[in-house]
């Protein structure tokens, strides 16, 4: 098969299976990957979220209110400990922030991705989740599925194109099996994750989520993740579907500065005991006062969907505030600001989940403080709370992820909600166009976009990404001494098959080069061999090109320059090389090739 390059690995007992494929069609072994992979994705979702559950009812099930109240102060702190022991001395690997590490697989290590990723994000995050860590599952299930698709790929020998699509198609069954949502896990490999997959590549993605799916229900049973008791849409409440867009907007804004910032804070502490301490105080206090922070708080939001009401009383020492109408939705309102800092402190203090989960809690309690407040103020039932608690989590998902088509057929899909389609679309594409014009980048790729590893739909962005400068640089150049006569720079003309020739010092460092241009000339004056010297005929460089310089950097100092050639260099400026816009467009014509999908 013309995608297959020489297997690597060691023969084992599927190097038959794998021999009949490589003889297959392209197009006809990829669907049987992709399928394969789907149905892996889906066992995985299925595995994570017994294991959660397992693990949370074992904590919960046994005592009373008060008991519970307690333990609260523990439990995140305990599984937050074990997760980070985890990390530390079995995966020996950061294995947080799953989706992030995915973009950057891409982006920078040619779609490979680890093989203990395929189980070690699955067992830390469960432990994370169970104990009562303030993340989200989503996230590392991703990991898990890209994992699996990536080192599938691997294994039979794939081209980086049909590697990425299979890592496409992990991450799209994983969304799928969790969320029973087969057309939110394309749009979401497609949207959040970026990939230039083109209309024919599309195929593998649909199977893997429809596989992944059917598993997730053979399992898990056929009811939405999130069933709700939603009201038809009323045409006269379109004005505060609005406000909710523009609200769920500076929800998303602060959910992604004040993440990254606190995270940040936290890592900054050198010791991780101490970083663990301090998180595990702080998160078992928030979920000390407020037990929705507990877990995912998915059965909160079941409440809420179905329009009930939520009782905390011998649960925590604020329960009063929700026997007080006005104060029910400040109660929520400090619960949407605190999760930020419950899901920081669960990540930055050891525990492994992602913002995935995080998103729809906020996004939720969100669309529940504007209809409440909207509804206390008009004195009456004005909305439907639990319908605005729905849309008010595609409206945070919009935002924060930068996904509206994501959020959109996400949420109806897993809530059976597509009756209210219109004002989920009225009030994502608010809180997507506030947030973008506001904060350019995702939660997901604001880190990775700093640093130009950032992966975009635009073809020619995404291979200048994927071009590194360390690999196109040409070393074969012979360098001479500064102070060096001309016979022995024409000595090195005799033995060299270019025509440049870089100067440096007595320590390598670069100071400039000779052209045979220059001296074409002088060197057959050979009474000036002894009396003329390399600096007599030295130029300096227009522009230097760093080592681990971004390929976009580099095309722009020659476009700036006019060069065809830039010496490179490290930060001290010893030399290393040159690199040519001759071979970069070679290298770009092959990328290319790579990267479109087609």
């Amino acid at each position: 098969m013309g995608m297959m390059k020489q297997n690597r690995f060691k023969r084992d007992f599927l190097a038959p299976l794998r021999h009949l494929l490589m003889k297959m069609p392209e197009r006809n072994a990829m669907i049987i990957l992709a399928l394969f992979v789907g149905v892996s994705c889906g066992l995985a979702a299925v595995a994570l979220k017994l294991a959660i559950e397992f693990i949370h009812h074992s904590l919960t099930s046994w005592f009373d209110g008060e008991a519970y109240n307690f333990l609260y102060l523990l439990y995140p702190g305990i599984g937050m400990l074990v997760a980070m022991l985890f990390v530390k001395y079995v995966v020996k690997d950061n294995i947080g922030h799953g989706v992030t590490k995915v973009l950057v697989a891409v982006s920078k290590n040619e779609s490979k991705i680890r093989p203990h990723n395929m189980w070690s994000s699955m067992l830390a995050s469960s432990v994370t989740i169970g104990f009562g860590g303030s993340v989200g599952a989503e996230a590392p299930i991703v990991y898990t599925g890209a994992a699996i698709g990536s080192n599938v790929a691997r294994y039979m020998g794939l081209s980086y194109k049909n590697m990425t699509i299979l890592l496409g198609c992990g991450a799209a069954g994983a969304v799928a099996g969790i969320f029973k949502a087969p057309l939110a896990g394309v749009l979401f490999t497609l949207e959040i994750l970026l990939f230039n997959i083109s209309m024919t590549s599309i195929l593998p993605l649909l199977l893997s989520t429809i596989s992944a799916t059917v598993i997730s229900y053979i399992f898990l049973g056929d009811k939405p993740p999130f069933e709700c008791t939603i009201t038809p849409f009323a045409m006269g409440n379109i004005p505060f579907y609005l406000i909710l867009g523009l609200f769920s907007a500076v929800c998303s804004v602060y959910f992604t500065r004040t993440t990254l910032w606190l995270e940040d804070k936290i890592k900054s502490i050198d010791k991780p005991m101490y970083r663990w301490g301090l998180s595990a105080l702080c998160l078992g206090l928030l979920i000390f006062l407020f037990p929705p922070l507990f877990g995912e708080g998915y059965e909160y939001l079941h409440e809420l969907l179905n329009g009930g009401t939520i009782d905390l009383d011998g649960q925590t020492v604020l329960s009063f505030m929700l026997h007080k109408a006005w104060l029910v939705p400040v109660f929520f309102m400090l619960v949407l600001l605190l999760k930020v800092f419950s899901m920081s402190f669960t990540n930055a203090g050891g525990g492994v989940g992602g913002t995935f989960g995080p998103t729809l809690f906020i996004g939720a309690i969100a669309g529940f403080v504007v209809s409440r407040t909207i509804n206390l103020i008009a004195g009456g039932g004005l909305v439907p709370e639990q319908n605005f608690v729905l849309v008010g989590m595609a409206g945070l998902m919009a935002g924060v992820m930068q996904a509206p088509m994501t959020a959109i057929f996400l949420i109806a899909d897993m809530t059976g909600g597509y009756d209210l389609l219109i004002p989920l679309i009225l009030t994502s594409t608010v809180s997507y166009a506030v947030t973008r014009a506001v904060e350019p980048y995702s939660i997901y790729t604001k880190r990775i976009a700093k640093k130009g590893e950032l992966l975009t739909h635009d073809s020619d962005q995404a291979v200048l990404t994927l071009l590194k400068t360390s690999d196109l640089i040409e070393s074969d150049f012979m360098t001479v001494q500064i102070d060096s006569t001309l016979g022995e720079l024409v000595e090195k003309v005799s033995q060299s098959t270019r025509n440049i020739y870089p100067v440096v010092d007595s320590r390598n460092h670069f100071q400039g080069y000779v052209s045979l241009e220059d001296i074409r000339r002088d060197m057959f004056k050979y009474e000036q061999y002894e009396t003329m010297h390399v600096y007599n005929f030295m130029r300096s460089a227009p522009a230097y090109v760093y080592i681990d310089e971004k390929m976009d950097s580099v095309m722009k100092k020659f476009e700036q320059t006019g060069a065809w050639n830039l010496p490179v260099v490290d930060h001290e400026r010893t030399y290393i090389g040159f690199v040519s816009k001759s071979k970069i467009f070679s290298a770009y014509r092959e990328q290319l090739k790579q990267v479109s999908h087609d």
